[in-house]
């Protein structure tokens, strides 16, 4: 079959340069600012750096105290990280092997936690964290962080589960193993794409996030890297080369993450929407 070069598929390319374009525009602006000083940002802001500075980047380092905040923001990330795919994943697994109401009960609650925005419980929460002594800590963090995602993992789990055969499972279940030695040991090495779908887009939310440390964390020592780059905004006067050089530093490490997982965040997403 030959391929034919018309004047349909020309106006496609042209439309997917132009979203190309659109997509890029952010990251072009995040770097054109951070290379620039006060002066040549407010002359002409998304201009190309006629001398570009690479001083924001030590600035912002060392102003914000980046080594602790980016300590803080890995320790809260990996954490919570490892906990929603440990109890997702197990979740996940009892609720797509149990065909039953109690099993369909659990997984439309979930998908309610879905739903429902996390912001209509912020005040009660935070009473709850306030009263449980863990304002400024890592393990209230953790916690808020597992409960808020675990219906987003759950639902992202259950689905690929569904579409894998049960027979591997089955055959561990008849050689005598229990559900948690055939998860631990045939299931879950199977759900591998799925996983790496789970830690990627879990840990993008919880790495950018800035309303809840804000909220939880300010003024401690555990603040995040988001809430440190905000130190640079102020009523009078923004230091917006600080800010952008903040941005990306910050966007580095999950954005190597992500180049490392990409595959699995594409594949594991479309098979879990299988189910």
């Amino acid at each position: 079959m030959s391929f034919r070069y018309g004047l349909r598929t020309f106006a496609l390319e042209l439309l997917m340069i132009a979203v190309a374009l659109a997509f890029l525009f952010p990251v072009y602006a995040l770097v054109t600012l951070s290379l620039k000083d006060p002066r040549q940002i407010a002359a002409s802001p998304l201009s190309p750096p006629t001398s570009p500075t690479f001083g924001n980047f030590g600035d912002a380092w060392d102003r914000a105290s980046f080594g602790s905040a980016l300590l803080n923001s890995t320790v809260i990330t990996v954490t919570s990280v490892v906990l929603l795919i440990a109890v997702g994943s197990f979740a996940a697994y009892f609720i797509a092997r149990r065909r039953t109401g109690l099993g369909y009960g659990m997984y439309v609650l979930f998908l309610l936690g879905i739903v429902l925005p996390f912001q209509l419980g912020m005040i009660p929460l935070f009473k709850l964290v306030d009263e449980a002594g863990l304002l400024g800590t890592y393990q209230g963090m953790v916690i808020f962080y597992t409960g808020i995602q675990l219906p987003f993992t759950i639902f992202l789990y259950t689905g690929f589960i569904r579409a894998l055969p049960s027979d591997y499972a089955d055959a561990a279940l008849i050689d005598g193993a229990g559900h948690l030695r055939a998860f631990t040991q045939v299931v879950f090495p199977l759900l591998r794409p799925i996983t790496g779908t789970v830690l990627i887009l879990n840990a993008v939310f919880i790495w950018n996030d800035f309303f809840t440390p804000l909220l939880y964390l300010g003024g401690s020592a555990k603040e995040t890297i988001p809430v440190r780059i905000f130190s640079f905004v102020g009523q009078y006067v923004s230091e917006y080369g600080l800010v952008f050089a903040g941005l990306v530093l910050a966007a580095l490490p999950i954005l190597a993450i992500f180049l490392v997982l990409q595959k699995y965040v594409i594949k594991g997403f479309s098979s879990g929407l299988k189910g």
